[in-house]
């Protein structure tokens, strides 16, 4: 019993492996985020532009990312997942290396539009990579494992604003955007050695090599011969389903705003009270380190108590940070200068990390762990893509017109609007998303086959069974 223990450990941290590796693409993409928010104050500067140019700037990044993540699907479906990785390394490279020796704004814009393209693809893959290549106990913290990277990124990022930010106007901004590069190589490189997903190997007829792989990952591996057909690859809660007819999607939930806070925070901050850059760029760290902390609470959390109480959870701390932080920022801007009421410049302080804090620990990871269960293998990649896209747009939206809509509406009404959208995504998960916590992928589909109401019925049947007749497993009652 101990020896098989310590097997399924081994195997389990094989998986966790490999996840990490593929999931290292997503810092590229949080730092390129985190850099820019710092960036943007020194682009402004140094290429004297206006506020349109500085949106479109932060958010063309998520317009290009729409395009590679439309595209990323079936480009995974046709090389597989490893390599598709190492092929956002190579374009997020190319877009680092622009952006660090731009000239003007033109060159900037276009390194940013092809870095962009490389983080929709890794957006895409990550998350699919870790789904298949984890087992049904450790999914939702291997899905997760691109957000944590995300924010890990981010963080970096916004170190590097506030350790160069004394070089010199010219070439800061241009160190910042340019070191992105030199991980993308190593990645490039280095994710060759990672095994391929054995689920795609599968849908290829490569058995053989799918087996392979699977045998380090779990042991519940058998194989027969199907026939003319060739070896059937038979994994525990492992086979190749038609795609259902039905699927959701809350990618919607980036439309909350966490976009404009990580993007936009030094303005944030310097509307809240905060005078110096000095001051500004070290609270945006503060934000990093926020997010990065309840990420890895969510990984720890996510496969012990499910994909639901967690995001519930985190969305009514959304709302409630975001109705607070809407009100603290109303008042600073509606008393004189330099006398605003302290209560209020501490609850817009503070208000911007709980709000960080809530999303972290449940809408930012489980959108992507959620986002990578609940398609049929045939469709993942691609359902995947479509899922991306759909955040892209949200992000978008939200980093292209933040500057114009707090002008329009206070940047206290923004938030207060970011709190309404809150509520709607809340209302929207309750009601469609059942929870996948401990169910073989596989299994999923039959969840998501049936409507809504269906399984209204079914959750309300498994609460009034005695509990000595729940069965023990994995699978959580569904809602």
């Amino acid at each position: 019993m101990g020896e098989e223990k310590q097997n399924d450990e081994r195997k389990n941290k094989y998986a966790v492996g490999c996840s990490i590796i593929g999931s290292i693409i997503s810092v590229l993409m949080g730092y390129d985020t985190g850099v820019m928010s710092g960036a943007m104050l020194f682009i402004k500067e140094d290429l004297k532009t206006n506020d349109t140019q500085v949106q479109v700037l932060a958010g063309i990044l998520n317009v290009c990312a729409l395009v590679g993540s439309l595209t990323a699907g079936r480009v995974s479906d046709c090389v597989g997942r490893r390599l598709t990785i190492s092929l956002a390394a190579c374009i997020f490279l190319a877009g680092s290396v622009l952006m660090g020796l731009a000239p003007n704004f033109a060159t900037l814009l276009a390194g940013r539009c092809v870095a962009g393209v490389g983080v929709g693809y890794a957006l895409m893959i990550a998350p699919v990579y870790a789904a298949e290549i984890a087992s049904a106990d450790i999914r939702g913290s291997l899905t997760s494992l691109p957000e944590i990277c995300i924010s890990f990124g981010i963080l970096i990022g916004y170190v590097a604003n506030y350790l160069l930010a004394k070089l010199p106007l010219v070439y800061g901004w241009r160190a910042m955007l340019g070191l992105g590069a030199l991980p993308s190589a190593a990645l490039a490189l280095g994710v060759l050695a990672m095994p391929e997903s054995p689920r795609w190997l599968v849908v290829q007829g490569r058995a053989e090599e799918a087996l392979s792989v699977l045998r380090r990952r779990t042991k519940d591996v058998n194989v027969e011969r199907n026939g003319s057909k060739g070896w059937k690859v038979s994994v525990i809660g492992f086979h190749a389903l038609p795609p259902t007819n039905k699927m959701t999607n809350k990618n919607v939930t980036h439309l909350t705003g966490i976009e404009a806070v990580v993007l936009y925070s030094p303005r944030i901050f310097k509307a809240a009270g905060i005078a110096s850059r000095n001051s500004v760029l070290a609270a945006t760290i503060g934000v990093g380190v926020t997010k990065t902390a309840f990420i890895l609470t969510a990984i720890l959390l996510v496969d012990r108590i499910g994909r639901r109480p967690l995001y519930l959870s985190s969305l009514a701390g959304i709302i409630a940070s975001l109705a607070c932080l809407g009100m603290g920022l109303t008042v600073i801007e509606r008393s004189p200068p330099h006398h605003s009421p302290a209560w209020a410049v501490v609850l817009a302080i503070a208000t911007v990390f709980t709000f960080v804090a809530s999303f972290s620990i449940g809408v930012g990871p489980i959108t992507w762990a959620y986002s990578s269960e609940v398609y049929p293998l045939r469709l993942r990649a691609q359902g995947a893509s479509v899922g991306v896209a759909i955040n892209r747009v949200m992000n978008a939206g939200v980093s292209m017109t933040f500057v114009s809509l707090y002008k329009a509406i206070t940047i206290g009404g923004a938030f207060f609007l970011f709190a309404g959208l809150a509520v709607a995504a809340a209302t929207f998960f309750y009601l469609l998303c059942p929870e996948t916590q401990g169910k073989p992928l596989e299994e999923i589909e039959e969840v998501f086959s049936q409507g809504w109401r269906a399984r209204r019925r079914a959750s309300a049947a498994a609460v009034e069974m005695p509990a000595s007749g729940g069965g023990g497993g994995g699978g959580a009652p569904m809602a």
